[in-house]
């Protein structure tokens, strides 16, 4: 009975420190700046992440660590005012030709015009499944939540705990899907005014400058990506592996109805309604149930 007892104590204090460890990761201890070096600080601790842009440059991080499964997340407030032109992103990617790579980006627009929320998902090098979404707040006078859940059944987009979008994997039905390669987490923001707003009609307004996008409490709570060995480790279905217990398999009742909210509501570019950009011949996920 002792030793149970001593076992009990042991594992609740791996689980506090656990929980710690995630309470305590910061922007220093758990990315790098890549570019923009003069135009990326870190503060508070470490805990907080603010990226510069101007006419000199943009900037951007990447996490030190790839992953392979779970959710990556992160509390970002936007560029207020008129921030036509410039793109705040936040996304997983791995490298290479045949990248595999999920996408958060924040179109900015004119003042007083509302934010698109820009998602895209690239399987082998292959992208081209944008969707958009107006957001339904104002995402420049606070903090909100970003979240991307990525296990091997689905990859869902949840903005402040709501999901706005949902990929499934039909990978046995020829679709490709993002289970073998380790990606790692990055945010920029950068001058994008050759598409961004309105196509790339509305320009960057220097005047403006500087625009600064802010991050807060980067939470990586995924499998590590240690080569392909993690292919099959990070996919096992045992109670370590939290992101592939059947409660992630699909949403429930009630995510289900935000999702319908958010898509009745606020979507307002989706691929696969998008018809003549195919010339008919549609992607073939757009076939499948996705939620």
């Amino acid at each position: 009975m002792a030793h149970l007892q001593a076992l009990f104590v042991a594992v609740f204090i791996l689980a506090i420190a656990f929980d710690k460890r995630l309470v305590d990761a910061n922007f220093p201890k758990s990315m790098y700046i890549i570019w923009g070096t003069q135009h990326a600080t870190f503060s508070g601790n470490g805990d907080d992440l603010q990226l510069v842009l101007d006419q000199t440059s943009g900037s951007a991080v990447q996490s030190k660590r790839a992953f392979l499964f779970g959710s990556v997340e992160m509390l970002i407030k936007l560029v207020p005012g008129n921030s036509a032109g410039t793109v705040t992103a936040y996304y997983l990617s791995s490298t290479g030709s045949q990248h595999d790579e999920i996408d958060f980006e924040f179109l900015g627009n004119s003042s007083g015009q509302p934010y698109i929320v820009h998602t895209n998902i690239f399987t082998q090098g292959k992208g081209n499944r944008e969707q958009q979404f107006y957001l339904w707040f104002d995402p420049t006078a606070d903090f909100h939540n970003y979240t991307i859940h990525w296990n091997p059944t689905e990859i869902v987009w949840y903005v402040d705990s709501v999901p706005i979008r949902v990929f499934r994997n039909y990978e046995s039905q020829g679709i490709a899907y993002p289970n073998k390669q380790g990606m790692k987490v990055y945010s920029s923001l950068w001058n994008a005014d050759n598409w961004a707003t309105r196509g790339g009609l509305v320009k960057i307004d220097w005047n403006s400058a500087p625009f600064i996008a802010r991050f807060r409490r980067f939470r990586p709570r995924a499998c590590k990506w240690n080569g392909p060995v993690s292919i099959s480790q990070c996919a096992s279905n045992i109670p370590a592996n939290w992101w592939t217990s059947p409660m992630y398999n699909q949403l429930n009742f009630a995510q289900m109805g935000h999702l319908n909210w958010v898509r009745k509501n606020h979507l307002i570019y989706d691929y696969c309604k998008d018809a003549k950009r195919f010339s008919g011949q549609m992607p073939p996920e757009c076939f499948k149930q996705q939620f």
